[in-house]
């Protein structure tokens, strides 16, 4: 059995189409998927869906995964943006040269992880997630979905599918 793949959210204001897309997507095509968040507890999306991470950021070994997905929304920036635990995983999988995914607010997780440099990357055209991205040296796409090599960025709500896509198109088959 192929290792899960882990998925990000902030425990509170996560988008929730940004989650329940890409996660449906990953799981008809036979992947397992784990969810991690910074708190303990149901995590509230910001119209209302709930989830319950199954494990803590600190108590993630991005060895036993098989790509990293990082949800967006509201909830980024204060819970997810400055985490230095999840820029280590972020990081760590991405030294495994597995897939690496943020959609909406999020991939500026990933210029702040120091992964950008150099390429490809679109981001929910907030003033600060632009200004996080270029700080980080990504090379700024408008497209809503952008694929550079193992990292896959989606611009916000309606690329989620196309996003989820992507990621899947990256993974392969489990």
């Amino acid at each position: 059995m192929a290792d899960p793949i882990l998925i990000v959210i902030a425990p509170k204001d996560f988008r929730d189409e940004e989650l329940a897309e890409p996660k449906r997507i990953l799981e008809q095509a036979g992947w397992q998927t784990k969810l991690a968040s910074t708190k303990p507890g149901i995590a509230r999306g910001m119209f209302g869906a709930t989830a319950k991470p199954e494990l803590l950021l600190e108590q993630v070994q991005p060895a036993d995964y098989a790509g990293l997905v990082i949800v967006g929304g509201a909830g980024s920036p204060e819970h997810l943006w400055g985490n230095i635990t999840l820029h280590g995983i972020a990081r760590a999988v991405a030294k495994e040269g597995k897939t690496v995914s943020a959609i909406c607010l999020s991939p500026a997780v990933l210029a702040k992880a120091g992964l950008l440099q150099g390429r490809r990357a679109t981001v929910y055209p907030s003033k600060d997630a632009i200004a996080a991205l270029r700080q980080g040296g990504a090379i700024l796409s408008d497209k809503p979905v952008e694929a550079d090599g193992q990292f896959v960025t989606g611009n916000g709500p309606e690329a989620a599918r196309a996003f989820g896509e992507a990621v899947l198109a990256r993974l392969g088959k489990p």
